[in-house]
């Protein structure tokens, strides 16, 4: 039993959960609604091959988590030597294979869903992202900036390769064509607009992760945002990231409101933008890696809770 609470801690159970319910929000409240806007809707991407999806973008998560934790062995010993898995629950070399066996499987679904669909990208894509993490792992995430934009990347593609999946296969041939155009690109834009979220508050918390972690990271050469600008210019760049992701969801909820959706501006109100001012307020007065450890924990829980705003769409849908 022991064994299995140290791999799920190895592999970021938590992260992985946030992962599928992405994910599920995403099917169930946007592509969902899209199948009942006519009859004549047709989607060869089903629900089986979805679920092939969510597991093999949670097996290249959590194989990323692994080597990652692998490679930050020594940094991990200052930073949270509480936390530390590897030589203490699980031996080297069996997170080595559990790396490999999970990046396997997850670009081997890829492919099997290339074959049977009309994707034709997915186990390149798995391939790539098992690459990146891997690469991110050794050497990217010690430079300036790369690996704090490489990782908010990754964490935008778990949206944008459901987006990708059903984008072109979706077809309905007794539809208005007018009407099939805009609702196609309704779905492009709330695809993008999520996808920007996500990409925007990740990179917010990867540098408060930075700033949380400066002491093991300068021990081991790393050239994160604080050891390289410092910590007030990191902090000016997480802080105008931050007015830029209030400013844009502001902007939204005055379209919003416009549509008639109260309780969707109400939430966004008091569960995203609220917590972002306040997570801006307390940005400035955070000293210690305890402060920091604060703000990267509300960070991601203020992404949860903007994920979990998709269901608006299919309330009002």
């Amino acid at each position: 039993m022991k064994l299995i609470i140290a791999f799920l801690k190895l592999i970021r159970w938590q992260n992985l959960v946030i992962i599928a319910v992405t994910q599920v929000l995403y099917y169930y409240a946007l592509i969902h609604p899209i199948h009942n806007f006519h009859q004549s809707v047709y989607d060869p991407f089903t629900g089986t091959f979805f679920l092939l999806l969510v597991i093999s973008s949670l097996m290249i998560a959590a194989a990323g988590n692994i080597i990652n934790d692998y490679f930050d062995l020594n940094i991990d010993e200052v930073n949270k030597p509480q936390k530390k898995i590897i030589d203490k629950h699980i031996k080297r070399r069996w997170a080595i294979v559990f790396h490999i066996c999970l990046s396997v499987m997850g670009i081997a679904i890829g492919f099997y869903i290339d074959y049977n669909t009309s994707v034709f990208w997915m186990g390149f894509s798995n391939m790539a992202c098992a690459l990146l993490l891997f690469a991110y792992s050794i050497s990217l995430k010690k430079k300036v900036l790369v690996g704090n934009v490489l990782i908010s990347l990754l964490t935008a593609w778990v949206i944008l390769v459901c987006f990708f999946c059903y984008f072109r296969s979706l077809s309905c041939s007794g539809c208005n064509p007018a009407e099939w155009i805009a609702q196609k690109h309704r779905f492009l834009r709330i695809s993008f607009l999520y996808a920007g979220f996500a990409f925007i508050i990740s990179l917010i918390r990867e540098v408060v992760k930075d700033l949380e972690d400066m002491e093991g990271d300068a021990r081991y050469g790393c050239r994160t945002i604080p050891l390289a600008w410092g910590v007030p210019a990191s902090k000016m760049f997480v802080a105008v990231w931050l007015a830029v992701l209030i400013g844009t969801i502001c902007i939204v909820q005055f379209y919003v409101l416009q549509l008639g959706w109260l309780w969707s501006m109400l939430y966004c109100l008091v569960f995203i933008i609220l917590p972002l001012i306040w997570l801006l307020q307390k940005l400035f007065k955070a000293q210690s890696p305890n402060d920091y450890h604060l703000l990267s924990s509300v960070i991601k829980l203020v992404m949860l809770t903007g994920l979990l705003s998709m269901l608006f769409f299919k309330l009002y849908s």
